[in-house]
């Protein structure tokens, strides 16, 4: 899957498809997010990804040691 993820390219990509495992995969590779993370943002401010872009980089990043656990 990691080579489709690297073709990829949504249809609209002003909007996340939160339905579509591929199109998942691509957002969070491009977001630099875990799938948790996109959907809680996806939850919050809609499938616009300019207000998910936002959103997420307003949160606080994960300290080092806990991306281990």
């Amino acid at each position: 899957m990691k080579d489709q993820v690297a073709a990829f390219h949504p249809l609209d990509p002003g909007r996340i498809e939160i339905v579509d495992p591929l199109e998942s995969a691509w957002w969070c590779r491009e977001l630099h997010c875990s799938e948790q993370q996109l959907r809680q943002a996806v939850e919050q401010v809609g499938v616009h990804v300019a207000a998910v872009r936002e959103w997420l980089e307003s949160r606080p990043k994960p300290e080092a040691g806990r991306l281990r656990q």
